[in-house]
C-alpha cells in the first residue's frame, strides 16, 4: 500500500455510538481518532428511532472530526442483533483461463455461485465468507490464485439478516450524510481481532457483552460457525441498582461504573457512597457490599443464560474457552463469575492500540482491522475487471486501494 489510508469505523450499541479512525502507514495500522456520543434511539441492539439514532451518529462523527482535524464522508458500520443468521453453502465453477490458472475473476464467480440460495422475501444476503476452497476435488485451499484447476469449488458461510434492520441501518448512515463504504457483521471483525489463530482453531466462544445485547460467536477450525444474540446486558444490572437504590438510570449508571463489583466477597465494606433517592432531597448512605449484593446476582444470570445459549448450539465442550469482550465486562469481578458459572477457562479481550485499549473498542477496531487485512490480500495485483485481465502497473496508479478494496466488498453486500 502506497502511502497512508484512512477506515473510519462505526459501532452503533444500546449505549454509545463509537467513530474510530484508523490509519494505515505501510500495512501497520494506528488509531488517530475516536468519537463517543451517547446512544438514542437503540434499544436492546436494535434501531427503534431513526431520527435520534442520526443525531447520536453525527455526534460521534463530529466528535472524532474535531480530534483528528479532517471531515469524515464515508464509513464501515458493523452489523449485528437477533436476526443475523448463518447459512452454509457450495459453489462450483468452470476455469476460464485457456491456461487453466485460476484468477480473482475465478473466485469472484464462484462466489457468486455460492450465493445463489433461496432466501425467504424478507431476509437479505449481508456478506458471505469462504471456509474453503477446493481445486479439482482438492481441498483444504484458503486462497487458489495462482493455481492450475479445471473446477473451482467453494464451501462457504452466508450471512443474512432481516431486510427491515439492514435498510433502517442504510437509511441511518445516508441520513447523517455519510457514504456507506461496506456492512461488517461485528462478531467477525470482533473475532480477527479478539481471538488468536489457535484459539479459532480449537473451538472457542466469543462473548460480547454490550449494554442492552450480548452477541455469542463460536469459531472452530478458522471459521465461525455458529452465532446468536441474547436482548441481555449491562443495561439489566443499571436497572436493578436504579430499583435496588431508588434512584435515577443515570445516577446508577454512574454508580456501578465508579463502586460496581460483581463478587460480594470481594466488595469493601469500607467504600460508601451516598444516593439521592426518587422523590427526595434526602441522600442515603450506602457500602460497595450493598451495591455487590445487587449486582452479583444479576450477573451470575447472564452467564446462566449464556452458558444455555451456548449449550442450544451445540457446544457442551469449548477446548478454547471463552474470550469476553463488550463494555459490561470492565466490572472488578466479573471474570471470576464467568469462571464459575462457564466452567471453562475465561479471559478478557482489549484492542492493544493506544487509546482505545478498553473492551467496549473491541467491535470498533476490529471493523478497521478487518478491513485493513482484506485491503493488504486485495493488493496482490487483481482488480475486479471482466475478462479476467491483470490489472498493470499503470492501472494500479489510476486506482486507489480503497477504491479496488470497496469494488470487491460490493459483491457481497
Amino acid at each position: 500500500m502506497s502511502g497512508n489510508d484512512i477506515i473510519v469505523s462505526l459501532d452503533i450499541g444500546t449505549s454509545k455510538v463509537r467513530a474510530i479512525i484508523g490509519e494505515i502507514n505501510n500495512g501497520a495500522i494506528n488509531i488517530i481518532g475516536v468519537g463517543t456520543a451517547e446512544s438514542e434511539g437503540i434499544r436492546k441492539g436494535a434501531i427503534v428511532d431513526i431520527d435520534k439514532t442520526v443525531t447520536s451518529i453525527r455526534n460521534a462523527i463530529s466528535h472524532a472530526e474535531r480530534m483528528v482535524g479532517i471531515q469524515i464522508s464515508e464509513v464501515y458500520v458493523g452489523i449485528a442483533g437477533n436476526h443475523v443468521s448463518l447459512q452454509a453453502s457450495h459453489g462450483v465453477v468452470a476455469v476460464s483461463n485457456e491456461d487453466r490458472e485460476i484468477g480473482h475473476d475465478d473466485i469472484e464467480r464462484v462466489l457468486q455461485a455460492a450465493k445463489v440460495i433461496a432466501l425467504p422475501p424478507e431476509r437479505e444476503i449481508i456478506g458471505i465468507v469462504p471456509k474453503q476452497y477446493l481445486v479439482d476435488g482438492l481441498e483444504g485451499i484458503h486462497d487458489p490464485r495462482g493455481m492450475i484447476g479445471v473446477r473451482l469449488e467453494v464451501e462457504a458461510t452466508i450471512i443474512t439478516g432481516a431486510k427491515t434492520a439492514i435498510h433502517n441501518l442504510v437509511r441511518c448512515i445516508e441520513r447523517a450524510e455519510l457514504r456507506l463504504s461496506g456492512l461488517l457483521l461485528m462478531s467477525l471483525s470482533a473475532g480477527q481481532l479478539a481471538l488468536s489463530k489457535d484459539e479459532k482453531m480449537l473451538g472457542t466462544c466469543l462473548v460480547d457483552i454490550g449494554a442492552g445485547a450480548t452477541t455469542i460467536s463460536v469459531f472452530e477450525q478458522g471459521n465461525l460457525i455458529a452465532i446468536s444474540s441474547l436482548p441481555i446486558g449491562g443495561e439489566f444490572i443499571t436497572n436493578d441498582i436504579s430499583i435496588g437504590l431508588r434512584t435515577q438510570s443515570e445516577i446508577a449508571e454512574k454508580i456501578k461504573l465508579k463502586f460496581g463489583c460483581a463478587v460480594i466477597e470481594d466488595a469493601g465494606a469500607d467504600q460508601v457512597f451516598k444516593v439521592t433517592k426518587i422523590g427526595s432531597n434526602a441522600d442515603k448512605e450506602y457500602s460497595q457490599v450493598d451495591l455487590a449484593n445487587i449486582i452479583e446476582p444479576r450477573t451470575t444470570e447472564i452467564f446462566q443464560l449464556i452458558r444455555q445459549e451456548v449449550k442450544k448450539l451445540g457446544f457442551t465442550e469449548l477446548p478454547g474457552g471463552y474470550v469476553l469482550t463488550g463494555g459490561s465486562v470492565i466490572m472488578p469481578g466479573v471474570i471470576t463469575i464467568a469462571q464459575n458459572e462457564l466452567q471453562s477457562s475465561v479471559r478478557i479481550a482489549v484492542p492493544d492500540f493506544i487509546g482505545v485499549r478498553d473492551p467496549s473498542y473491541t467491535a470498533g477496531v476490529g471493523i478497521i482491522h478487518y478491513v485493513a487485512k482484506h485491503m493488504r490480500l486485495r493488493s496482490a495485483g487483481y482488480s475486479k475487471n471482466p475478462g479476467n485481465k491483470k490489472v498493470t502497473s499503470s492501472d494500479k496508479g489510476k486506482q486507489s486501494m480503497f477504491e479496488k478494496f470497496k469494488n470487491w466488498l460490493s459483491e457481497f453486500i
